[in-house]
């Protein structure tokens, strides 16, 4: 038996058997109206009514009183509306509404002005928090409101106006050399070292290279295409699915000094099948962002190699550098980047192989020259030492010991 209904100022809201919550409310015609589908909340049920009500008062009110809603139930609808968001990107979108965008859960759009925006952004740069994260919610926020302005038309005019205030400027990033790049890859896990050298020499992203599969690896081509990537969605874990852009659908080259390591690693590390992972924990699950570090060694390992601080997407920074270097046009490099804008699909189709062969091949030449360079300087520390040790006895107690460097 359904339990009794719950009255509001506007519609009822009841919890049915099922654990689920229906919404009501009477139409202009004196009918019942419910809502087309259940809500897992009570909350939920409620915004529905809140946004139902709003209809009609931008049905009957003058202009100037249509944003009489409150802007919490209108934020979330308007992120729920846009199915074509990346989950994670809509995960961060709810994740800023409750964090930073609290303040005007039930102030009315229409009260929103510009000093109220004015307000809220200052009190935030106050309080502590990072001016790249204020800058992510101030662009929600002017979406949001930009929404209800030029498409709803529940407001005059967005109220979001501060010159500057979505734009990022974050640090630069470190750039690792070569050498650094290989230091690191040697201090990861046997079966993560080849993870470290594809993010860097392939400027892959993390989730597009945990998400790797033998077919999309081929050794003989020199290349790998990135078809999809790994995200971690809250309440739904690791979701595999496209990359980040459209853009990020790619064939990249790798520099074939990699391909020797990668195809080492396939052999000792990859189950067998067109569908194995290339790139996983020891009882075959996929690589986690969340835990990466701390399964690695990451702090230690990158203070090591004198690059404290060093984030796994500045080992992206790091190859996209290098391929900078190249010489090939913005236009190549921005496809082998992933990067995506307004002529992301004229960048894609357009991007000649041949291009991106030269990339790794100057990639391959810096590589075999620092390993070249390595190799003879460790010859030469072992021919001194062979001499030295035929001239002259050793003093006892004397740590003769020779630590690889590779």
């Amino acid at each position: 038996m359904a339990k009794r209904k719950g009255r509001r100022r506007f519609g009822w809201v009841r919890k049915l058997p099922s654990g689920r919550y229906q919404a009501s409310y009477l139409g202009a015609d004196g009918l019942r109206q419910n809502a087309p589908h259940t809500f897992a909340s009570k909350d939920e049920a409620g915004d529905w009514l809140t946004l139902r009500e709003a209809d009609r008062v931008r049905g009957d009110a003058p202009p100037a009183r249509r944003g009489a809603m409150p802007f919490g139930p209108y934020g979330r609808e308007w992120v729920d509306e846009r199915s074509g968001l990346r989950p994670r990107t809509a995960d961060l979108y709810r994740w800023l509404l409750v964090k930073y965008l609290d303040s005007f859960e039930s102030v009315h759009l229409v009260d929103i002005d510009p000093a109220a925006v004015r307000r809220w952004r200052a009190k935030l740069l106050r309080g502590g928090v990072s001016a790249t994260m204020v800058a992510k919610a101030y662009r929600l926020f002017r979406a949001i409101m930009m929404t209800a302005a030029e498409d709803d038309e529940l407001i005059v005019r967005n109220p979001c106006r501060i010159r500057g205030a979505g734009t990022e400027t974050p640090t630069e990033r470190p750039v690792l050399t070569v050498a650094q790049v290989y230091a690191l890859a040697d201090r990861m896990p046997a079966r993560l070292r080849v993870l470290v050298l594809l993010a860097t020499f392939g400027s892959l992203r993390f989730g597009e290279v945990t998400a790797l599969r033998r077919r999309d690896v081929d050794l003989d081509e020199r290349k790998v295409q990135v078809r999809r990537a790994f995200t971690e969605v809250r309440g739904q874990g690791l979701v595999a699915g496209p990359p980040k852009s459209r853009a990020g659908v790619r064939t990249v080259s790798l520099p074939a000094a990699v391909i020797t390591d990668l195809r080492r690693h396939l052999a000792e590390h990859t189950k067998a099948g067109n569908d194995a992972l290339v790139f996983t924990v020891p009882n075959g699950s996929p690589v986690r962002r969340g835990n990466f570090n701390k399964v690695v060694g990451w702090r230690d390992a990158v203070a090591a190699i004198g690059a404290t601080g060093l984030h796994f997407h500045d080992l992206r920074h790091t190859g996209n550098t290098l391929a900078a270097d190249a010489g090939v046009s913005t236009r190549n490099l921005m496809a082998r980047m992933g990067h995506d804008n307004e002529r992301a699909a004229l960048i894609y189709q357009h991007a000649t192989a041949k291009a991106d062969r030269l990339i790794a091949d100057v990639l391959d030449a810096q590589v075999r020259a620092e390993r070249t360079n390595k190799t003879t300087k460790r010859g030469r520390k072992q021919s001194t030492r062979s001499n030295s040790d035929e001239d002259d006895e050793p003093d006892e107690g004397a740590a003769g010991v020779l630590v690889p460097t590779g």
